[in-house]
């Protein structure tokens, strides 16, 4: 069964990776980017090859208008959206809160609260059967929300900021289930753990995964493909009796 998936922040990291799976489904895809049009193009590309369809959007997750665009796009690019990955974040330099300014807070939660709370409205916008949405199945479709293992572990003396937002990705979540389950649409959350990423560049320190692996029962980091796989476990109708759930993908950590 086709279908059409909008990920956010997929030009990079677990975002490009569940792209690519999509694709292999032959899946098509709305490829959103804040700003490495390169990386998007290069994301698109590789969709294609695998046997998907797709385009790159940008926009910045924190912008309403930008949001209610990339769903714009998608739908006229390949018609009714019928999953959403809600990956898009960011991380700031490991340090204490005690040394953390306002601006780096009003950031964080503008990307990885606001802009997610966004994303998940605009989906139960387009996607649910009250509104319109696909029928079948999944009913309404799937919404996967990307939350960390930081949101239960707290990221002491690093990132207690992005901790506290990904908590917030949690409790929507849970919130949110029981919301849209009567209109058909699926929301459940992914917990990565230490996955080797450039998120951890982005925060100063690209070897963080590896620094830590000693901590993960599995003793090593995750990948990309690994997190991407319970992404689609969740978007395909293999999980249609899954809703609420927070599925931690973080080695036993």
């Amino acid at each position: 069964m086709t279908r059409t998936i909008l990920i956010t922040g997929a030009s990079r990291g677990i975002g490009r990776a569940v792209a690519i799976q999509c694709g292999r489904r032959g899946w098509s895809v709305g490829v959103n980017y804040a700003g490495n049009e390169q990386a998007a193009m290069a994301t698109v590309t590789a969709i294609e090859a695998a046997g998907g369809k797709a385009i790159a959007i940008q926009g910045d997750v924190a912008v309403e208008s930008d949001v209610i665009r990339m769903f714009d796009a998608t739908e006229k690019a390949f018609g009714p959206i019928t999953g959403v990955v809600n990956n898009a974040g960011i991380v700031a330099p490991g340090m204490k809160l005690v040394d953390m300014t306002a601006e780096r807070f009003a950031r964080m939660f503008a990307v990885n609260v606001t802009g997610a709370y966004l994303v998940a409205r605009e989906t139960a916008r387009r996607m649910g059967t009250d509104r319109g949405g696909p029928h079948g199945p999944n009913l309404g479709g799937s919404l996967v929300n990307l939350s960390s293992a930081a949101a239960r572990l707290g990221s002491p003396n690093e990132y207690v900021d992005y901790a506290g937002s990904k908590g917030a990705i949690d409790t929507m979540t849970i919130g949110l289930s029981k919301e849209l389950a009567p209109v058909g649409i699926r929301v459940n959350a992914i917990r990565p753990g230490l996955i080797d990423t450039e998120i951890h560049a982005s925060g100063g320190e690209p070897g963080r995964a590896f620094r830590l692996a000693s901590m993960v029962p599995l003793a090593r980091p995750g990948t990309a493909d690994e997190v991407a796989n319970a992404i689609l476990f969740l978007l395909s109708d293999e999980s249609a009796y899954i809703t609420g759930a927070l599925l931690d993908v973080s080695g036993g950590r």
